[in-house]
Parts: C-alpha cells; sequence; structure tokens
C-alpha cells in the first residue's frame, strides 16, 4: 500500500505560521515518497486565491508562495470547500490558482478515509 497524506488547512493569510506548516509538511512528504492531497476549509480557502500566497510569511519558514510552487511542480493538487469558497464569495474561474478544485464534503470524506494519516491545521 503506498503512504497517502491529506493535510486539511483552515487558516488563511491572517495566521501565516498554521498557512504554512502544511505546505512544508506536504512538500516534505513528496520528497519522501508520499502520496500527499491538500485540502482548504474554512478561512484556508483564501490561500489559493490568486496573489495571496506572495504576501503569506512565517518567520523561521520558506516563503508560502515558494513552498507552493514546489508542491504544484512536484504533482501536488489542491481540494477546495465548495461551501467554504461560496461563504467569501470567491469566483473560483477567475479567482484560484493552478491546480485547486472544488470539491464537497463527500469528496473530502473520500480523500480522508483511503489516506494513511490526516493532518489538520
Amino acid at each position: 500500500m503506498t503512504e497517502k497524506l491529506i493535510l486539511m488547512c483552515t487558516h488563511g493569510p491572517e495566521d501565516p505560521e498554521r498557512a504554512t506548516i502544511p505546505f512544508v509538511m506536504a512538500t516534505a512528504a513528496q520528497a519522501s515518497d508520499v502520496e500527499v492531497v491538500l485540502g482548504f476549509q474554512a478561512n484556508g480557502v483564501m490561500l489559493i486565491t490568486k496573489g495571496i500566497a506572495e504576501h503569506v510569511f512565517a518567520s523561521g519558514f520558506p516563503p508560502l508562495k515558494e513552498l507552493l510552487d514546489i508542491y504544484l511542480e512536484s504533482g501536488g493538487k489542491f481540494l477546495v470547500c465548495g461551501p467554504c469558497v461560496k461563504s467569501r464569495q470567491i469566483n473560483p474561474e477567475k479567482e484560484f490558482i493552478e491546480g485547486a478544485m472544488l470539491v464537497n464534503a463527500a469528496t473530502f470524506v473520500k480523500e480522508c478515509a483511503e489516506a494513511t494519516n490526516v493532518l489538520v491545521y
């Protein structure tokens, strides 16, 4: 069985450290040949909105935009909570970055049930 790690991001740019750590974990897992999926719920959906990652910096960590680019280049995907996006009036077609996919709760449940581990930040 291949290892699969789900990282759920629930914090956005208002908390740079909690927003950055899931990306650090994701890129480290990818480097260790672990399948990784980043999920975004609550204010975490703001992180995959165009222009936001470029302004998120947590002391002691690489810039979020750098980690995001590494994650994407390594085949990563972003699953984004549909109701969370709707409540923030984000237009996914115009405002999402590359690799972001709008999903529902059933998709998150399926991904988490199939994962070796799930971490929530």
